[in-house]
């Protein structure tokens, strides 16, 4: 794994961490369907991330 890619992951892990604390919090509906989208978009490129697909040429 490169190094960008391991930073990138990182990234992506912080701002998990920072989005399930906040759904922790008093939020209004609004907020709470806002944070809950942004964390599904970051699992998502975790896992993108974490597993490639594969493409010739690429890592």
């Amino acid at each position: 794994m490169t190094d960008e890619r391991l930073a990138r992951l990182r990234a992506h892990d912080r701002n998990i961490g920072r989005y399930r604390r906040l759904l922790k919090t008093n939020l209004s509906d609004i907020e709470r369907q806002f944070l809950e989208q942004r964390l599904s978009e970051e699992k998502s490129a975790v896992e993108s991330l974490a597993h490639p697909a594969f493409h010739p040429g690429t890592e």
